[in-house]
């Protein structure tokens, strides 16, 4: 089922929680809605969903205007962070309890129920359960249990809201995994919200980055992380660390010091650099390096972080060394990044490389 979002905004009392929001989903496509909180991508899901409806714009359901209709009439199957499941029933019941609540002439038997209940915990992997009630589940059984309720509808778009966010980290990672197995094999157009990159990155076809009600950008995983659209992408996807520099014809300067970096494509005049702490090399100095000294440094896996301090100002600029790699609490590092990012005051992004 393709869902297209046309020129949708969203107020409450007033308050704009979407501004002129548009976004083609696919059929059968995994989205994730990712931004901070306060972003817009939980009321833009709801709305998805009809549990909100928009101030302005529109909602198509393959070739159907939904934009009006109710959650019923949209037949969408929805998962919440905290399951949302009735502690009083059994996981069976839990399943059916969707087919069971329909109009008596669309009411599947009392057979047909247990049997979609049974097939669909099988495909969550919870065969065997359907006697147990919601307090004797985990976690991340209890959540698969919300899914298969979502699923046991036959809904034309699957919504998940922060599905993971009540888990440990451990079963967000081993559930990750499950649902996107799930969804290849299911076939879903599904629309998920998160907060966490990571998530966001592994799980979706597509991430659509949003900041203040508003989409900053949409693209693959390699898209969003490897060509940034805005500052905010840049500083919201991954680990980064900014310098303000000055741009002279071409040339960038750090506290008066030419940089061997080039931004032809922007105006003269005050910019912001942006780079990854992992794409930092350290140097033995010399013109065109960036200069500062170990002002931190701690052991994160397989690597360690260094941070130094650059410039008249001090700005902290992080990077990302080997493990084995000794650094002392004062000593001066050169670095030259292999991969940058430069945004001018009030323009688009300049020259990357």
């Amino acid at each position: 089922m393709d869902i297209r979002i046309q020129n949708i905004r969203k107020e409450f009392d007033r308050f704009p929680a979407l501004h002129d929001v548009s976004l083609d989903i696919r059929s059968g496509e995994l989205i994730a809605l990712l931004g901070p909180s306060g972003s817009g991508k939980t009321t833009l899901l709801r709305l998805i969903a009809g549990l909100e409806f928009p101030s302005a714009g529109r909602i198509h359901f393959g070739d159907e205007d939904a934009s009006e209709k109710s959650v019923q009439e949209r037949n969408v199957g929805f998962v919440f962070q905290h399951y949302a499941l009735f502690k009083h029933m059994t996981v069976a019941d839990n399943i059916g309890f969707g087919l069971r609540i329909r109009p008596r002439g669309s009411r599947p038997s009392r057979r047909d129920i247990r049997r979609r209940a049974s097939e669909l915990l099988d495909l969550v992997q919870l065969s065997g359960l359907e006697k147990r009630f919601p307090a004797q589940l985990s976690g991340g059984q209890r959540q698969r249990v919300a899914l298969a309720r979502a699923l046991a509808i036959e809904p034309k778009v699957l919504l998940l809201d922060e599905p993971f966010g009540a888990l440990d980290a451990k079963v967000r990672k081993e559930l990750r995994r499950w649902l996107r197995e799930l969804h290849d094999r299911t076939g879903h157009t599904t629309v998920f919200v998160t907060h966490d990159q990571e998530e966001a990155m592994e799980l979706a076809d597509r991430v659509v980055v949003m900041s203040q009600g508003r989409i900053e950008q949409i693209g693959t995983a390699d898209e969003i992380y490897d060509d940034p659209a805005t500052p905010f992408v840049f500083s919201f996807i991954g680990a980064s660390s900014t310098l303000p520099v000055v741009v002279t014809k071409g040339t960038v300067t750090l506290d008066g010091q030419p940089l061997s970096i080039a931004a032809a494509d922007l105006p003269d005049g005050p910019a912001t650099l942006y780079l990854r702490p992992h794409e930092l090399e350290v140097v033995a100095g010399g013109d065109g390096a960036i200069t500062g000294t170990v002002t931190a440094a701690r052991r994160s896996a397989g690597s360690r972080l260094v941070e130094i301090a650059v410039g008249t100002a001090r700005h902290h600029l992080e990077l990302q060394l080997p493990a084995e790699t000794s650094v002392v609490i004062g000593q001066t590092i050169a670095v030259s990044p292999r991969r940058w990012q430069i945004y001018g005051t009030g323009v688009g992004p300049g020259r990357s490389a």
